[in-house]
């Protein structure tokens, strides 16, 4: 069937596909917006971009589709991989039909003789994101093997850089670059989930890009089990960006009839990684479902109780938090039965009735009556093998074959995948938000998914679990609409847009530290708009690292996310509680703006020197915060530059209590500190204003309300 040349553009980004002849579509353009484009332009542009033949390749040129095949040439990664007991390891698919309906493609076609149908959805949101997934169909009378389907958008040549992220438990989030040369950079996660380490996303730019410099391309694949992401150049110069699911083997065995959709792939396109960042903040706002009210401040009881939960206790450290403003009061692990430590309990979702004979009614009603929604820690996918769950249905736990997998936190995995263990975590979870007045569910993901087989037979089983836990999510959602759900994972180890369909926020890390958290929270925002980034005030000296930080860095540093508290406000002193208070209440004052603005970040010469902020909508105001990470490389540390105004429009800047006060090795004042000035927004971008000095691990904030 033959199609035609498409043009969509959407906030500032241009697609071109070439849709003609038999193949699936070819990018002709992705990036910059091209304008009005003739369908005479687009067949040029087709024309323009067609390489010529070189030596020692085949005598036609390569056309390379978002599916790309061997058959018609291409020897890099196939789009589509698998057989049928050997044979069909190569399609050529045919197109049979194509639907357009605005800025979405529906292509369907056929492989006859490999016995295989692909439907490939490909669109534009909105923001300018690009999308795409396949549904693969088996069309033959045998059983194929489906080893992978990877769908990938093209990059240009003057893409020289790759930054992709790594990370670990407590530091999650680590970029990393390296040159785009030629062959093929993989990153491969088999762990069962997102994982710590996952490069959320993976861009090529211009050299030297930055978040306001240099043209950059990412993608992003919205899955939350097992993955892999590439960037691929020929030695031909043929550039692609790339990302599906990594299935294990046997994982997907298609029969007759049968299919397989893959995950999402989101491409963005930005002139900086902030333009690139802004499509995937839209994009999420955009969502029906996304949460848009007020984000109530939280107070999380794991660092101030750990497994020692106790009535009065916890009822005291209620009413402190309702006093400092706290309108969300989350009781973490350890409620239900056996939990006295991490060895034992998990799976057995029953109030425990040693601590609580009276169940959760008596913490709950005093919760409520201070004012503040109800939350609850749990742990569903996971189970100790000291548990009564486990010894009563050993059948239950993922393994492969006649052995376990080895143990991790004293844990090992529920099968979702298995009938029965689905049916009892529906049940009891159901159960718990049917009895209590719980409005907020905090749903963990402790360990990775070991040699994770289906029992019986201990077949793979990552993809059926992690499609088994969306659908749990989904039925609880349906079920209780009103209760919100956060996503954590060893903190930030289930992290992308897969999950973020089913769940209100993320907890970015099991790390409170704030100095670490600035750099977590500065490149898990890349993807994950602010109000679904939680970030909590830890206590003085930090849990997991030892570290010591003023207040203010710390609930400084919070301010930019879903603000909360993880700390023991019953051993706080009255002077800490009220300086957490008036952060409490700036962050009420602000979460409009913090919530629905754009975040921007500035590029410093100083690797020290972070500078970051919100500017609202309107472009009528925003707050930034100017970062002390380490001792500066220069001092005073020079200008910086604070983007995102509008640039006609005059602003006074200011610095913003609590956040104004000087912490720094000098005794001297910043000339326009006390007073604020009055700038354009185009020279507060362009030129900047000079910078405080700041003691290493401080931070200042900054606003700009327009005249």
């Amino acid at each position: 069937m033959t199609g035609e040349l498409l043009h969509w553009r959407g906030e500032g980004v241009s697609l071109a596909l070439d849709c003609t002849g038999p193949l699936l579509p070819r990018v002709l353009h992705w990036g910059a917006d091209l304008g009005e484009v003739t369908t005479a332009e687009l067949a040029a542009l087709a024309l323009a971009a067609t390489p010529q033949p070189v030596s020692n390749a085949i005598d036609t040129p390569v056309p390379i589709s978002v599916l790309p095949e061997q058959s018609v040439g291409w020897v890099g990664t196939p789009g589509l991989t698998g057989h049928r007991d050997g044979a069909a390891f190569s399609t050529a698919f045919t197109v049979e039909q194509i639907e357009r309906h605005g800025r979405r493609l529906t292509v369907r076609a056929d492989d006859e003789a490999a016995g295989l149908s692909v439907v490939l959805e490909l669109e534009m949101t909105e923001s300018g994101l690009v999308r795409q997934r396949v549904t693969v169909t088996n069309e033959g009378a045998s059983v194929f093997l489906l080893d992978g389907v990877l769908p990938t958008l093209p990059v240009p040549t003057y893409a020289t850089e790759i930054l992709d992220f790594t990370g670990r438990h407590l530091r999650e989030r680590i970029p990393q670059r390296q040159p785009f040369t030629v062959g093929t950079r993989l990153r491969e996660n088999r762990r069962g989930r997102t994982g710590a380490d996952a490069s959320i996303v993976l861009a090529a730019g211009t050299t030297g890009f930055g978040f306001d410099c240099g043209e950059v391309w990412g993608v992003h694949v919205a899955w939350s089990g097992n993955h892999r992401t590439l960037a691929e150049r020929t030695s031909t110069g043929v550039s692609l960006l790339g990302g599906g699911e990594l299935l294990l083997a046997g994982e997907v065995r298609l029969a007759p009839a049968e299919s397989y959709r893959s995950p999402w792939l989101y491409g963005s396109y930005g002139d900086g990684l902030d333009e690139l960042s802004h499509r995937f903040h839209r994009h999420l706002r955009s969502r029906p479902q996304h949460p848009r009210s007020p984000r109530p401040v939280i107070l999380n009881t794991w660092e101030a109780v750990y497994f020692n939960h106790d009535l009065t206790k916890l009822t005291g450290l209620a009413d402190i938090a309702a006093r400092v403003g706290v309108e969300r009061f989350v009781l973490d692990d350890g409620w239900f039965r056996h939990r006295r430590h991490e060895r034992a309990g998990l799976g057995d979702w029953y109030v425990d009735e040693t601590v609580w004979p009276k169940g959760l009614h008596p913490l709950v009603d005093h919760v409520r009556g201070l004012g503040m929604q109800f939350g609850l820690w749990v742990e569903p996918e996971m189970v100790n093998p000291d548990s009564d769950l486990a010894r009563a249905h050993p059948e239950w736990i993922m393994q492969t074959g006649a052995r376990l997998p080895p143990e991790a936190r004293y844990q090992q995995v529920l099968d979702l995948g298995h009938a029965g263990a689905y049916a009892y975590l529906l049940e009891r979870l159901d159960a718990l938000l049917s009895e209590y007045d719980i409005g907020y569910l905090k749903w963990d993901h402790n360990r990775d998914l070991i040699d994770a087989g289906h029992s019986p037979g201990g077949a793979a089983g990552v993809h059926v679990q992690t499609l088994q836990v969306y659908r749990l999510l989904d039925e609880l959602r349906t079920r209780h609409p009103h209760v919100e759900i956060e996503s954590c994972s060893s903190g930030g180890s289930r992290v992308d847009l897969g999950i973020l369909e089913r769940t209100d926020r993320i907890w970015t890390s099991d790390c409170n530290d704030a100095l670490e958290r600035q750099a977590i929270q500065r490149w898990t925002g890349l993807l994950v708009p602010p109000e679904m980034i939680g970030a909590h005030v830890g206590p003085t000296v930090s849990h997991t690292t030892g570290r010591v930080h003023t207040i203010d860095f710390r609930a400084g540093t919070a301010l930019f996310g879903h603000f909360g508290i993880e700390w023991d406000l019953t051993r706080a002193g009255e002077a800490e509680r009220d300086r957490l208070a008036a952060w409490v209440r700036l962050y009420k004052q602000l979460r409009g703006l913090l919530h629905n603005g754009t975040v921007v970040r500035s590029d410093h010469p100083d690797p020290s020197l972070w500078v970051h902020g919100i500017v609202a909508a309107d472009l009528s105001q925003a707050v930034y915060a100017i970062a002390s990470t380490a001792t500066a490389v220069w001092s005073p540390p020079g200008q910086v530059r604070l983007p995102g105004l509008s640039p006609d429009a005059t602003y006074r800047l200011a610095p913003l209590p609590p956040g104004d006060e000087l912490h720094a090795p000098t005794k001297h004042a910043l000339p326009w500190w006390d007073a604020g000035v009055e700038l354009s927004g185009r020279t507060l971008a362009v030129a900047g204003v000079q910078a405080p000095v700041l003691f290493p691990e401080r931070l200042v904030l900054l606003h700009a309300t327009r005249r």
